[in-house]
């Protein structure tokens, strides 16, 4: 009976090595606030080591390349209403095929455009209802 009782003994002590390791995170081991920190460091020094860039003068920004997007799709409304118009007058410069070319170049373009707006008024409401 006394060599079952130091197995259940040695088994108990075991166990209870094994729970307080469980328990106890070795003091080695970073937390991750630690990692976290160490890892913002690392990328602060890797980009020191990138150059500044600087926008190219060449590259028009956002608000000039979409206003003359809408300022081409006006021009194609504008020119399709013109063509319909010297069409519907009789024009004989002007011939029914080219009308309707004209007419689809704007629609189409025009669809584009409200789908543009449509993605940036989504990725406005997107951006607005971040948490901060």
């Amino acid at each position: 009976m006394m060599v079952d009782r130091a197995d259940i003994n040695s088994v108990l002590s075991q166990l209870r090595q094994v729970r307080s390791q469980i328990q106890e995170p070795p003091h080695t081991e970073k937390t991750a606030a630690e990692r976290l920190t160490e890892e913002v460091e690392k990328l602060q020094n890797q980009s020191a080591n990138y150059p500044n860039i600087q926008a190219d003068p060449n590259v028009p920004d956002f608000q000039t390349m979409f206003g003359n997007a809408i300022n081409n799709v006006n021009q194609q409304q504008m020119h399709s209403s013109e063509l319909r118009t010297r069409f519907e007058k009789g024009d004989p410069m002007v011939d029914l095929p080219e009308v309707m070319i004209a007419a689809q170049k704007a629609s189409v373009s025009f669809d584009a455009m409200k789908e543009v707006r449509n993605k940036l008024v989504d990725a406005y409401k997107d951006i607005m209802n971040m948490p901060v």
